[in-house]
């Protein structure tokens, strides 16, 4: 892309496959995922420098090593969820952020799980850490972070509210192990919450599509809960007075790359989700598979919210 703008701006060119130089190594991609921080980019509500390769997300096998890269290989098999590598048939990446995929985990499930698998995690283990018994309301259940973020709060024994748009959303959260499945176009999400559950009785609300919800979810929480705002589908919330924040209610806007500052932290976070893959304890829904030339395309489909799971583009 060389403008921001509508999905319109991003077009399919060649460019010149450049060597990878100390730290880094260079990849031939066999699918990248695609997400809403791309369309952040691309509209330049994320402002980025220009032109630019949208993309964060992918799978492929290492071509070559840099100097100083010592624990992947030419030939082996890697992913990447938080490194800019853009549509593409190569890229050349930071060999910090890429991390082994292991026998028994496809490439394109790798594509598809990084960094919304991650942000499931961070947001259940570490933004408010979920215990038995807590209640949870996931916006936007049926998408790629929520079915995620549903199968790891139920790891974690909490009682999962949900947002969905179709009944057919709705079968996929229940599938998921969502406990109560809301379609929030036929009534008022918190009042069916509040029907269900009592007043302010969520100890934590994850959101995902922002402005449209921000203010109701607020109302849902019990003294102390959290408000994790972490995406902005339905653009972004509005300024927020401390007063909306009683009573002692607390406010945190996430990011993953806060929660992946080291490759400790990084390798911890990709390790158990490839672990309860294999395992057969994590289902990874692949909803549009799509050429990488239509990237175009996949934006319009993601930002219309005509997908279920993960958008992924393959070579």
């Amino acid at each position: 892309m060389t403008s921001t703008g509508g999905p319109e701006v991003l077009e399919w060119v060649g460019v010149d496959i450049a060597e990878p130089g100390e730290g880094q190594v260079a990849v031939e991609m066999h699918a990248a995922g695609v997400n809403f921080i791309d369309t952040y980019h691309r509209t330049g509500l994320y402002p980025v420098e220009l032109p630019f390769r949208p993309g964060l997300e992918g799978a492929g096998i290492v071509t070559a090593v840099g100097e100083g890269v010592s624990d992947l290989a030419v030939g082996q098999s890697v992913a990447w969820g938080s490194a800019q590598s853009g549509y593409g048939h190569h890229a050349v990446l930071p060999a910090a952020q890429v991390v082994p995929v292991p026998d028994g985990v496809d490439p394109e499930s790798a594509a598809a799980v990084l960094l919304q698998g991650m942000t499931a995690h961070y947001l259940a283990f570490d933004t408010y850490s979920l215990q038995p018994g807590d209640k949870c309301l996931v916006h936007a259940g049926a998408g790629g972070v929520g079915l995620l973020l549903i199968q790891i709060a139920k790891r974690l024994g909490a009682e999962v509210f949900t947002t969905v748009g179709t009944p057919e959303k709705a079968e996929l959260a229940k599938g998921a192990g969502a406990d109560h499945t809301i379609l929030y176009r036929d009534v008022d999400f918190g009042d069916e919450v509040e029907r269900i559950a009592g007043s302010r009785a969520l100890d934590v609300v994850y959101d995902g599509v922002g402005k449209s919800v921000f203010s109701r979810s607020l109302d849902l929480l019990r003294p102390r809960g959290v408000m994790a705002t972490f995406g902005n589908a339905s653009g972004p919330v509005d300024p927020v007075s401390p007063l909306q924040l009683m009573p002692s209610l607390f406010l945190t806007r996430p990011t993953l790359f806060d929660y992946i500052r080291n490759r400790d932290e990084l390798l911890a976070r990709t390790g158990d989700l490839f672990g309860w893959m294999k395992a057969g304890e994590l289902d990874v829904r692949i909803g549009l598979r799509l050429p990488m030339t239509e990237a175009a395309e996949a934006h319009r489909k993601l930002e219309g919210r005509e997908t279920t799971g993960k958008i992924v583009l393959h070579r």
